[in-house]
């Protein structure tokens, strides 16, 4: 028996739950990278960038190939990228909001003498 539609989904944004995962995807959103290149936009230890690689890998994210000596990433799926730009267009409205909210708040201590 096959797991549950949103088990499936639990699963695939607990992929997405690290830091070092979503940077690597937004890189990789821009082109195709070597290991090289995304060490210092990452900011991790080569070692933990190879763990994060390989479970973006093992997620079907990312791809990767040889180009002599060097190993470029790639995103398996240009939906990847768009997933990022959605999750980016929620964030900026909930962040919105939540400032709106606080200068609300604010404005409302003001009037009322420090609240």
């Amino acid at each position: 028996m096959s797991a549950p539609l949103y088990q499936l989904k639990a699963e695939f944004f607990k992929t997405l739950g690290h830091p070092a995962r979503i940077r690597v995807l937004e890189l990789l959103s821009e082109r195709d990278h070597a290991v090289a290149e995304m060490l210092p936009e990452v900011g991790i230890e080569p070692a933990h960038l190879s763990q994060q690689l390989a479970v973006l890998r093992r997620a079907g994210l990312v791809v990767s190939r040889k180009e002599g000596a060097t190993v470029i990433y790639s995103l398996t799926s240009p939906r990847v990228a768009e997933l990022l730009v959605v999750a980016r267009e929620i964030l900026t409205g909930v962040l919105s909001g939540q400032a709106e909210l606080l200068d609300e708040m604010r404005a409302s201590g003001r009037t009322r003498g420090g609240g």
